[in-house]
């Protein structure tokens, strides 16, 4: 079942505002008014867009009670129909489903300290929590790097932060942010976070590799790209026994779907965690951007929309 069907809510544009070059600010809001269900430092919500499409989005303020929701948008130059629609179909007093929050990068509030870092349009995540961090008098640090101060979101107050918040523009510096001298500069028991780019990830995995794996976190904002098994797989069905055919260049998702059955999606991308199915059996390719390294090790789990198999079959606890 689309999760759009299952629990969503129904909120108004209230606000549409720039945040830097070919970035907006949405801010969504109950129609009647009243409260939402808490925004915790590191989670997006699914928009359900008019066109068909479902695009998962980063949250800007944390709140337990929120009045509304605020996310940044940034327009991609290859988008296939959501941040374009965003930019230039979306318009206040629109009424849209959204999900609920979810969060698969969630925020340890009671670390040491806490080293931040963002790229682009990552910032939304990592500026969610330090605000939250700054409220509790939390000891952090944050590293922004942005291709120019045009492109840098929430810059006004993050400037306002000048002991805690560490800014980096590649056209004035001439070069990228060194990620090694940072996570190399962050203690040992500190806590650290990134959001950005995939050359930026990868760079920080890299420069994170011999720190305690339990302190390194990270958020990407695109799956990668599946590779099904040359000539297809099988995906057994454990609870009827039913076993499911997965040509190549398909997903589990289609095929599940296509022969009925009943499977919570939503993003179809592998960023927003919704079609998560435990595996019982098989060798998975994991393509999603939710499951950590370890994660992918013991791959208990498996998104079906864009995960396919390393092996001939997977059983699947469905």
């Amino acid at each position: 079942m689309n999760a759009q069907d299952k629990a969503s809510l129904d909120l108004r544009v209230q606000a549409i505002r720039y945040a830097a070059r070919d970035t907006y600010l949405v801010e969504l809001a109950p129609p009647g008014g009243g409260r939402l269900p808490a925004a915790t430092p590191g989670a997006h919500i699914d928009l359900h867009l008019d066109n068909g499409l479902t695009r998962s989005y980063s949250l800007v303020r944390p709140g337990d009670q929120p009045e509304q929701y605020l996310v940044g948008v940034k327009l991609d130059a290859a988008s296939r129909g959501g941040s374009r629609y965003v930019h230039e179909k979306l318009r206040v007093g629109a009424i849209i489903k959204v999900s609920p929050p979810r969060n698969h990068f969630p925020l340890r509030e009671d670390a040491a300290h806490t080293v931040l870092i963002a790229g682009g349009i990552g910032i939304t995540p990592i500026w969610c929590m330090a605000q939250r961090l700054e409220e509790a008098g939390a000891s952090w640090e944050l590293w922004y790097s942005a291709r120019s101060r045009a492109d840098a979101a929430f810059l006004g107050e993050l400037e306002a932060l000048p002991s805690k918040v560490h800014l980096h523009f590649d056209d004035e510096a001439g070069q990228v942010m060194d990620l090694q001298r940072v996570v190399d500069g962050a203690a040992a028991d500190a806590h650290l976070y990134c959001c950005g780019p995939a050359p930026m990830l990868d760079a920080y995995e890299l420069a994170a590799a011999r720190r305690d794996p339990r302190t390194v976190h990270l958020e990407r904002f695109a799956a990668q790209q599946a590779q099904a098994l040359e000539g297809g797989f099988a995906v057994t069905l454990a609870r009827s026994g039913k076993t499911l055919e997965v040509p190549e260049g398909s997903s589990i998702l289609k095929v599940l779907l296509d022969n009925g059955v009943a499977v919570d999606f939503s993003c179809q991308e592998g960023i927003c965690g919704c079609c998560e199915v435990a595996v019982l059996e098989g060798e998975v390719d994991h393509r999603d951007a939710v499951l950590s390294e370890s994660e992918r090790a013991q791959s208990k789990t498996m998104m079906v929309c864009c995960s396919g198999a390393k092996s001939a079959r997977l059983v699947l606890d469905l």
